[in-house]
């Protein structure tokens, strides 16, 4: 969708803010670009919507060279969003929204269909604030308008720029919330630059990391990135907590499950007991007849039952579950907040195992494939510290 062929910015200075850039990024995909000030990331950009020209090289934008058509013609293909929103503060949040369609000829009543649109995307419905002016929003809800307006048009690609940086921590852990929802209703091709390498981690499909003169590091998954950073500048950057920070890209897969003795509802207690015998741990999940989750129950209860007693009187339920799929962060601060050895995993109602602490462990160290990076040497201590 976007390739940047031996893209390069020099000032007439002689000052190389980006030597010679080689990148694909793939269509529908969000690519964050990190790295430290002044390393040439929001210049490039920038000259992807050309606010910022080139020096050398070619923007090919879905099989177009946009370096040879008029920028104000490109820039209505991109959507752009930045840091300080830009809303016009003599204009309501509707015709904020609506400038780019304006701009591009649309006619009144698709305007006002777009609008509400989006801003019943971005949870801002049009009824309440259509007709609100920017200071009298938030500023979360003021980067949820800069949002909407930056894909009224429809636009191909999506370009953001620190869009997150300005507004308080709890707001920015929303504002990427919604934003992640957006993206997987709509599927834009994104561009993000951000300094935050656990916003990058948290919403890129893959992060490119940049050093001194836009020179490209690594181009990875964020999990590749943090597990296997191709060279000493960028596990520095990433650093050296990167093993935690794995557990917001890690997926629970079945391969990292506990398998503990299983019973059913319908069981005698003494039977329970004699299935539990043996076992590494005095307990036992408990299903039904379907393999649905119902609970666990002790050894030590079926102990002070009578033989003929059903599992299904002295079964506990669990606190809570974890779908298979999900991150191994959530699970683990399930793991802690009940102060629990395991947690259930479930595909649906359907009982597939359990996660424990040395399961998560376990599942931070899968190797990932053809790195040849930096080995993460510093995630157990890390884990184990949690």
């Amino acid at each position: 969708m976007i390739r940047l062929d031996g893209l390069g910015k020099r000032y007439p200075d002689g000052t190389v803010a980006v030597g010679s850039l080689d990148m694909e990024v793939r269509r529908g995909e969000l690519v964050a670009l990190v790295g430290p000030s002044g390393c040439g990331k929001s210049t490039t950009l920038r000259m992807v919507n050309r606010l910022v020209e080139p020096t050398s090289g070619r923007i090919v934008l879905d099989g177009d060279d946009v370096t040879q058509v008029s920028a104000v013609e490109l820039r209505r293909r991109v959507g752009y969003v930045i840091q300080q929103v830009g809303l016009f503060p003599h204009l309501t949040v509707g015709d904020n929204v609506a400038t780019v369609p304006r701009l591009l000829g649309w006619d009144k009543k698709r305007r006002r269909e777009r609008v509400a649109e989006m801003l019943d995307l971005v949870g801002l419905p049009a009824g309440t604030y259509a007709d609100r002016y920017p200071h009298e929003l938030s500023g979360g809800q003021q980067q949820r308008i800069g949002v909407a307006r930056g894909l009224a048009a429809d636009p191909d690609v999506l370009l953001m720029d620190e869009p997150f940086g300005a507004v308080d921590p709890i707001a920015r852990d929303r504002l990427q919330g919604e934003f992640r929802r957006i993206q997987s209703e709509l599927h834009k091709t994104v561009l993000l630059v951000t300094h935050d390498i656990d916003e990058a981690v948290r919403l890129a499909d893959r992060i490119a990391v940049f050093s001194e003169g836009g020179r490209l590091e690594q181009y990875a998954e964020p999990a590749a990135v943090l597990g296997a950073p191709a060279n000493e500048f960028v596990a520095d950057f990433v650093g050296s907590d990167r093993g935690l920070r794995r557990l917001a890209v890690q997926p629970v897969e079945e391969a990292d499950l506990v398998h503990p003795p299983v019973v059913r509802l319908t069981d005698r207690a003494a039977d329970a007991r004699r299935t539990i015998a043996g076992a590494p741990e005095p307990y036992a999940v408990v299903v039904d007849d379907a393999g649905s989750l119902r609970g666990w129950v002790a050894a030590r209860t079926l102990e002070q039952c009578p033989p003929d007693a059903l599992v299904e009187e002295v079964a506990r339920r669990f606190g809570e579950t974890i779908t298979l799929g999900e991150f191994l962060r959530r699970a683990l601060s399930e793991l802690v907040r009940h102060d629990a050895g395991w947690l259930p995993v479930v595909d649906g109602e359907r009982y597939l195992g359990v996660l424990t602490p040395d399961a998560v462990y376990a599942a931070l160290r899968r190797t990932v494939p053809g790195d040849g990076g930096v080995d993460a040497t510093v995630e157990q201590p890390l884990l184990r510290a949690v």
